[in-house]
């Protein structure tokens, strides 16, 4: 087993997370004062914030909310929605810093053990776990160990970052299965001990009109995937002609027939059952009759199980990797008449995530995806969900975090619209 597969403990720092705290609040997230609007300063992304969020709308009864939840003699597993990759960290991180400063955090195994034993050594001790496929049982353990001791562990229960804001996609059940872990040791020593799961939401709104520089990306992109644009095209259309290019792609790939006149979701939703097929077969499981979540997570289980057969490998690797990409463009891309220039800015990092590979700059896009312009953080937090006193199974404690999840992000997005953050289009993927 090699050294990326090996769970190693956090060894947190508490004076390095202090520091940590303070360059992610004025570098990573605000930027400086005085430089972060000038040129050639607003430039450097250290300057104007490298996730530019210059305010953080955070009310004081959310803030106190989800410290009530926090603390000795209690468990707290705190479970942020993941809109968008880097600038979780960045909120995440100043989310606990006011309410529970030592609180321990999930990321990728490559990001923790991957880049090397220095920096393995400082993420560690800045008290992240590394999420380990396949091997998360001593992550787990010591994830429900610290929450016991009243620390607080976060991690993200809708897993990868799917950059659609408004929607809560479809929870994993980690957060609720160690919590439970947690109530039963923590009950072991004190009768009254409790267990929360804190639900944490966050949406991103621009301060401004932002468009000529979400054109300026989309050209970029376009480029980059050698897609030509039609002059008379709209932004919005724009967008949309780039995802149905890269679906007749696709099709093409599969050897599937291509209608570019019908719906994108009726050409992505017919590729997808088939691919889906066609990996059910390779893998010898029923597709038909399972959701796409199950399928991939039997597929992975496969490649884990099957890495001797080469060919087969490679060809449930691609299909799985298709579909996965595919369906990450959901059924809320096209479930309204309007679109914001927030959801165009995050399918253009889809796209840019998914597709874009031609060098350093994706590259760097992909660690570090920069925004278009500044930004207001409106941040909220749900009723705590307190599993010592909640009589239902595992499976509705998810299906009951992810009902307050929604519910506050819809309301959180429509208290943002009606004081008019928003600027709208019509919706080129929306169709009755």
């Amino acid at each position: 087993m090699s050294r990326i597969d090996v769970f190693v403990a956090p060894r947190p720092n508490p004076a390095l997370i202090n520091i940590m705290t303070l360059v992610n609040r004025i570098v990573m997230l605000r930027g400086v004062p005085g430089f972060r609007d000038i040129l050639p300063f607003n430039r450097l992304a250290g300057l104007r914030g490298v996730a530019n969020v210059r305010h953080i709308d955070f009310p004081d009864a959310d803030l106190q909310r989800l410290r009530a939840s926090c603390g000795t003699g209690k468990a707290t597993f705190l479970t942020p929605n993941h809109p968008e990759f880097f600038t979780d960290w960045m909120i995440d991180k100043e989310i606990v810093s006011r309410v529970s400063p030592l609180a321990a955090s999930w990321a990728t195994n490559g990001v923790v053990n991957g880049l090397g034993w220095l920096m393995q050594k400082f993420w560690l001790a800045n008290n992240l776990i590394a999420q380990i496929p396949g091997n998360s049982a001593a992550a787990r353990e010591h994830s429900v160990a610290w929450a016991v001791k009243g620390h607080g562990v976060l991690l993200h229960p809708e897993g990868g970052v799917g950059w659609h804001g408004n929607v809560v996609a479809p929870l994993l059940p980690g957060a609720v299965e160690m919590g439970l872990e947690a109530l039963e040791q923590g009950r072991a020593a004190d009768p009254n001990f409790k267990v929360w799961i804190a639900p944490v939401v966050w949406k991103l709104a621009f301060t401004g009109n932002v468009e000529r520089a979400l054109a300026k990306e989309c050209a970029y992109v376009e480029g980059s995937l050698k897609i030509e644009r039609n002059p008379a095209d709209t932004l919005p259309q724009r967008i949309h002609h780039i995802y149905s290019m890269l679906l007749a792609r696709d099709e093409a790939a599969w050897s599937m027939p291509s209608d570019e006149s019908a719906p994108y979701a009726e050409r992505q939703q017919v590729l997808l059952i088939e691919l889906g097929r066609r990996l059910g077969e390779t893998i010898s499981f029923d597709a038909a009759n399972s959701a796409i979540t199950e399928l991939l997570r039997r597929s992975r289980r496969w490649q884990r199980e099957n890495a001797g057969d080469v060919e087969r490998h490679r060809q449930v690797r691609a299909l799985a990797d298709t579909i996965q990409r595919l369906q990450r463009v959901g059924s809320w891309a096209s479930a309204n008449p309007r679109i914001t220039q927030e959801e165009m800015a995050e399918h253009l990092k889809r796209i840019r995530n998914d597709y874009c590979r031609g060098g350093l700059r994706d590259t760097m896009n992909r660690f570090i995806p920069q925004p278009v312009g500044p930004r207001r953080a409106h941040i909220r937090v749900p009723d705590p969900l307190g599993l010592h006193a909640y009589v239902g199974s595992a499976e509705d404690a998810v299906t009951e975090l992810h009902r307050r999840m929604q519910e506050t992000v819809t309301s959180t997005v429509l208290e943002v619209e009606t004081g008019r953050g928003f600027i709208f289009y019509p919706n080129p993927f929306y169709h009755r």
